[in-house]
């Protein structure tokens, strides 16, 4: 009897640790139009506009996204999704596809349209997300 206990315990935990798992990784694919995945970052990535991009990652994205892009900010506990990793997630993208998901924004990312109106800002908080690592 308390073997039949013990292994239907584990179970429930193995069953629980489970559901965690799918709903905490339900991180749906976020599609970039084509047109704007191949931008070109028209602001170069030198030590002035990684500034700029400092700047406004500080003022804009760390409470979400941490202070090194880990997604561990102040409030991404309170999030519906996930930050995500940006030391790890950003390689694959391009900067056009940074670039748009940071300006059109998505569920709990909000869009920076209005909030940093000068695409040259953008482009410099994605030359600056690029230095995470």
């Amino acid at each position: 009897m308390k073997k039949n206990l013990t292994m239907l315990i584990a179970g429930f935990f193995v069953v629980a640790l489970f559901a965690f798992n799918v709903q905490s990784s339900d991180q749906k694919p976020w599609p970039v139009p084509d047109a704007a995945k191949n931008k070109t970052n028209p602001i170069k990535g030198d030590a002035a506009s990684v500034a700029v991009g400092k700047t406004l990652y500080a003022q804009h994205c760390k409470s979400c996204h941490g202070a090194k892009g880990k997604g561990d900010g102040t409030k991404a506990a309170t999030l519906d999704t996930e930050c995500g990793d940006f030391t790890k997630d950003l390689a694959a993208q391009t900067d056009g596809a940074l670039f748009y998901k940071t300006y059109e924004g998505r569920k709990d990312m909000p869009s920076f349209k209005k909030k940093i109106p000068e695409a040259d800002d953008l482009w410099s908080l994605v030359n600056y997300m690029r230095t995470l690592k």
